[in-house]
């Protein structure tokens, strides 16, 4: 499986709370948000790793230059400025690897367990054109809310209010065939630019959006959300000891 990071954005909410370190850098028991990811796609049988950062962010791109040899695996970068994570996700052009390939937002925290278990979850599956992490846990000022059906785990619908109990909020983890790159690609040209209307697109076009539920993804967009991520990483094996 290929998997992909988008890391393009600005992180100014850390910056403006004091972290002057670049969010992708941010440590977590020791080790940067990104190559902590990076671990957990090696981990989990990466033919290829494709990241995003942002080109004014020039100690992000050293720091995976000096660690591309130690991976094991081919690591892509690509720094561009976009004007959003959909756009990000677009100018990887993953569509042409073919098959699925996992996407993460460098800032998503989980598991790593968790993390084995939703792709162990997204290979196996053979009837989805997206596999989405979700999570009950909200720490987000405008979380995703995903509605779903319950017997079928089936994405009825992405909202931004509260849908009908149970319900879960996007966890930033999305599972990506060839058909959902297709919607990606058009609702590029027709001038969509959130991550959530490209989500809401590939259920009003007619694909199967499956969800996969993880107890507590925590996205790291504010100074106290570092130590809230330490507490679900605790006796993680990617910390450095």
């Amino acid at each position: 499986m290929h998997y992909a990071i988008i890391a393009a954005g600005h992180g100014s909410r850390l910056s403006s709370e004091g972290v002057a370190t670049p969010k992708p850098l941010v440590k977590l028991g020791g080790k940067p948000l990104i190559k902590r990811l990076i671990d957990m796609f090696t981990a989990n049988d990466a033919e290829s790793i494709h990241i995003i950062t942002n080109p004014a962010m020039t100690e992000v791109t050293q720091y995976l230059r000096e660690i591309s040899g130690t991976i094991g695996v081919p690591l892509h970068v690509t720094a561009l400025a976009t004007p959003s994570s959909m756009h990000s996700l677009e100018a990887l052009h993953l569509g042409s690897l073919g098959g699925k390939v996992c996407v993460t937002t460098v800032d998503t925290v989980m598991r790593a367990d968790d993390f084995s278990a939703y792709i162990s979850a997204f290979r196996a599956d053979s009837t989805s054109d997206a596999f989405m992490a979700v999570t009950p846990y909200i720490d987000d000022e405008k979380p995703l809310y995903v509605e779903v059906d319950t017997l079928t785990m089936d994405i009825t619908a992405f909202l931004d209010s509260t849908p009908s109990d149970p319900h879960y909020v996007s966890g930033g983890v999305y599972g990506l065939t060839p058909a959902a790159f297709d919607t990606l690609s058009r609702c590029v040209a027709a001038g969509e630019s959130r991550m959530r209307s490209f989500q809401r697109a590939l259920v009003k076009s007619g694909l199967r959006v499956k969800a996969f539920p993880i107890s507590k993804i925590v996205d790291v967009d504010h100074a106290s959300d570092i130590a809230e991520a330490e507490k679900v990483i605790d006796h993680d094996p990617y910390i450095i000891s």
